[in-house]
């Protein structure tokens, strides 16, 4: 805020990535040790590995394809309100500083969000925590629909950010899980690299439909489709580990 209301915005902007590119590359170099060979072959979560060359009884490409539009379409949902919550607070006639609150208040909501979601996705591992983030991600874009109020948009401001922050963390985990450990490197970078496109793909698109409808509302049902998309590729994938793990305990259940 202070950067912006002395220098400008791209002038902050411009700041904050050469301090976040030096950053990087300073802590970068505390990561430069190997990991023992015991840690990269452990299993997951403690529990034991599901990896193979069959993610999901899927090729390994076809599986990668899946989480890649999963992850697209997660955070074309997810940069709607992100992106736009100032504009819409400026649209609804509320002024920027309460859009810039609001944002402010679903970032650090998104925060704790992302620290608690690890320690469910350890209990319960990545799909199932994909799953559940999805969902929540989903009702909450759903409450931007019938309330546009000053305090229903603070709460559904907090709730959006408590509900999306481990939505995209869970895609490592998962690839972790089923696929073999010497890919995970190439195939997260892959997934990642689809969630900053959703993103950026996400705010142009809401911008395009407030441009073309002169309403919010249609970018807001947007961002809903493409998270009913990712709630789907969620489901089907959740639904075949389930699948697989009944069939794999059927046996042992009948020689028991």
């Amino acid at each position: 805020h202070w950067g912006v209301t002395t220098a400008g915005w791209r002038e902050t902007y411009i700041v904050m990535g050469i301090v976040c590119s030096i950053g990087m590359a300073l802590f970068a170099l505390f990561l430069r040790r190997r990991p023992p060979l015991n840690q990269i072959t452990a299993p997951a979560n403690g529990r034991p590995s599901t990896a193979s060359e069959m993610p999901f009884g899927l090729t390994a490409g076809r599986a990668q394809s899946l989480l890649i539009v999963a992850g697209l379409a997660c955070c074309v949902a997810m940069s709607m309100p992100q992106v736009h919550i100032v504009a819409y607070c400026v649209d609804l006639g509320f002024g920027p500083a309460r859009g810039a609150e609001m944002l402010s208040l679903m970032l650090a909501c998104g925060v704790v969000s992302r620290l608690i979601s690890g320690v469910i996705c350890d209990r319960i591992g990545g799909i199932k925590t994909l799953l559940l983030g999805s969902a929540l991600q989903g009702i909450a874009l759903l409450m931007f629909l019938p309330f546009n109020g000053l305090v229903s948009l603070y709460l559904i401001s907090a709730m959006f950010g408590l509900f999306q922050g481990g939505i995209v963390p869970s895609y490592a985990i998962i690839i972790r899980e089923y696929f073999p450990a010497a890919q995970t490197g190439r195939r997260v970078g892959a997934v990642i690299m689809a969630t900053m496109l959703g993103m950026a793909l996400g705010g142009w698109m809401s911008g395009k439909i407030f441009d073309v409808t002169g309403s919010y509302q249609a970018a807001v049902v947007n961002g809903i489709l493409w998270n009913a998309l990712n709630l789907s590729i969620a489901t089907w994938l959740f639904l075949r580990v389930r699948r697989m793990n009944a069939a794999i305990s059927a046996p042992s259940r009948v020689s028991a």
